[in-house]
C-alpha cells in the first residue's frame, strides 16, 4: 500500500500528500444487484441495502452476504476469456507479475477455487452494518467469553480485507485454546475501510485516515466500549497512528506491525536516492536498504492510485486484471505468492490469496478502495507527533523492518518493541499465531 516515489514526482508526492493517498467508502450496502444480495436479519437492514437509511441513523444492523450464482458464473466466465499478454523478456519479476505465476492463478480460480466455502465462514460470524458519517460500515465484532477481555479494533489495508484478520479471531478472543491465559483475551472489532468489502462507497470527498479514524471512535462508543486499543498495518497503521494523534479519551494504546517512524534526515536521504547516510547501526542500514528498494522500484501501483484512480476501469471488468493489480503490491509479498501458486507452502494458501481478491471483484471495489490514496494528505513512514502509549513489532519482510532506534524517537511512551524473525507486510494473514502472541504480550502491561 503506499510511499514512495522516484525523481521530481516523488518529491511533489511527498512534499504534497506524504506518501500516499487513500481510501474510500461504501454507501449503505452497496446495491450489487446482478452480482451479490446482502441479507441483514432485520427490517432496518432491508431498508438500508435499498438505500433508504433515515438521516441520523445509529442502528446497528446484522448482515449478512451471499453472491449471487449468476455473479460466480460471470466471474468464470471472464477468467477463462482471458486475452492474455506475451510473456515478460526477463527471466523474474523485474517487468511485473510473471505470466506463468498468473496462469497458474487463473487455473486454480477456474477449476478449483470455491468462493462458498470462505463465504459460509464469513456469515459464520457475528457482522454488523452501522452508519456514520453517512457511510455504511461494516464490522466483524466477536465479544470473548472471558471476563475483562480487552476491546481491539484492528484494521487491514491495501490490497487486504477483512479477510487478513480472520484467523487471529478466535486466538484473540479465545486465547485459552491457543496456548494463551484467560486474562489475554479481546474482543474483537474488525471494520471493513470505506469504500472496500461490504462498508458503503462515499458519495463525497473526504474519507482520509483522519476521518476513518474518527469514525472508529465512533464506532467503539456505539459498541459501548469506554477503554479499548487499536491494531492495524499497512492502510490499517496510517488508521491506527491517527487514533493515536486525535488520542479520545477511550483510546488507551496501539499496535502497529508498519509504523511511521522514519526519521527526517533517513526520509531525505531516501528521497534523493543516495547511499546510506554513514554511521547507521546494522538494523538501521538494513532498514534504509529496504526503503531505498521500495522507493525506487516498488510504488507504480501508488502512484497511479495516488494520481489517478478513477482510471483503473479494467480492474472493475477483468478479475485477472485485478489479480495482477492486487499481486505487484510489494516484492517480498508478490515473491511468496508465487511460491504458493507453484506449489510451495507458505504463510499463505492459494486459497487464502484467491478469498481476497474475490472479495474485491464480488463487491466491485477496485476503484473505490483506489480512491484512499487520493484522499490521503499524511507521510506515510514520517511520525506524527503520538503521545498515547505505542506498541511496534517489526517483521523482516515488511517494506521495512523499523528499527528499535527509529521506533524509540519516534514514540516516546514506547510500550512495547519486537523484531520478528519470520514474516511480510500482511502479518496477520501469514503469521497469525505470532502476531496473536504479539498482541497479547504488547497489551498485558495496560489489563
Amino acid at each position: 500500500m503506499m510511499t514512495y516515489i522516484k525523481g521530481s514526482t516523488q518529491r511533489r508526492l511527498l512534499a504534497a500528500s506524504g506518501l500516499i493517498r487513500t481510501m474510500v467508502i461504501f454507501s449503505a450496502l452497496f446495491s450489487l444487484a446482478e452480482t451479490s444480495t446482502f441479507v441483514a436479519a432485520s427490517q432496518s437492514a432491508a431498508q438500508a441495502s435499498a438505500g433508504e437509511l433515515v438521516a441520523g441513523d445509529t442502528s446497528i444492523r446484522p448482515f449478512q452476504f451471499h453472491a449471487s450464482d449468476k455473479a460466480l458464473a460471470d466471474l468464470h466466465r471472464r477468467i477463462i476469456a482471458t486475452r492474455w499478454p506475451s510473456p515478460e523478456l526477463v527471466n523474474d519479476a523485474t517487468q511485473g507479475v510473471q505470466l506463468e505465476t498468473m496462469r497458474k492463478l487463473a487455473h486454480y480460480w477456474a477449476t478449483d477455487y470455491n468462493w462458498r466455502r470462505v463465504e459460509a465462514k464469513l456469515n459464520a460470524l457475528p457482522q454488523y452494518v452501522t452508519n456514520i458519517d453517512g457511510v455504511d460500515i461494516h464490522f466483524i465484532h466477536v465479544r470473548s467469553k472471558e471476563k475483562n477481555a480487552l476491546p481491539i479494533i484492528i484494521t487491514h489495508g491495501w490490497p487486504g480485507s477483512i479477510i487478513e484478520q480472520l484467523k487471529i479471531i478466535d486466538p484473540l478472543t479465545n486465547p485459552t485454546a491457543h496456548g494463551g491465559a484467560a486474562s489475554d483475551a479481546f474482543d474483537v472489532v474488525i471494520p471493513s475501510l470505506p469504500g472496500y468489502g461490504f462498508s458503503g462507497k462515499p458519495t463525497a470527498v473526504g474519507w482520509d485516515p483522519a476521518h476513518i479514524a474518527r469514525a472508529w471512535t465512533v464506532l467503539m462508543t456505539r459498541l459501548g466500549y469506554k477503554r479499548f486499543v487499536a491494531q492495524g498495518g499497512d492502510w490499517g497503521d496510517a488508521v491506527t497512528e491517527q487514533m493515536a494523534v486525535q488520542a479520545p479519551p477511550g483510546l488507551i494504546a496501539i499496535h502497529t506491525n508498519m509504523p511511521g517512524a522514519v526519521p527526517p534526515e533517513i526520509e531525505k536521504a531516501l528521497q534523493t536516492g543516495g547511499p546510506a547516510p554513514s554511521g547507521l547501526s546494522p538494523d538501521e542500514q538494513y532498514a534504509y536498504g529496504q526503503l531505498d528498494f521500495f522507493y525506487k522500484h516498488g510504488l507504480s501501483y501508488a502512484e497511479e492510485m495516488t494520481n489517478r484512480p478513477q482510471t483503473l476501469y479494467a480492474l472493475e471488468d477483468s478479475p485477472v486484471g485485478l489479480a495482477a493489480w492486487m499481486l505487484d503490491h510489494d516484492a517480498r509479498s508478490y515473491a511468496l505468492i508465487a511460491r504458493v501458486f507453484d506449489g510451495q507452502q507458505e504463510g499463505l494458501t492459494r486459497d487464502d490469496v484467491l478469498d481476497n481478491i474475490t472479495l474485491y471483484w464480488l463487491t466491485g471495489t477496485a476503484v473505490s478502495s483506489a480512491r484512499l490514496y487520493w484522499e490521503n494528505k499524511f507521510a506515510f513512514f514520517a511520525p506524527k507527533g503520538i503521545k498515547i502509549p505505542v506498541a511496534v513489532s517489526a517483521f523482516p519482510d515488511e517494506l521495512y523492518q523499523a528499527p528499535k532506534s527509529w521506533v524509540a524517537q519516534a514514540f516516546p511512551n514506547l510500550l512495547y518493541y519486537n523484531r520478528l524473525q519470520k514474516g511480510g507486510h500482511f502479518a496477520a494473514w501469514e503469521q497469525p499465531v505470532v502476531l496473536s502472541e504479539e498482541l497479547r504480550a504488547a497489551f498485558r502491561p495496560l489489563r
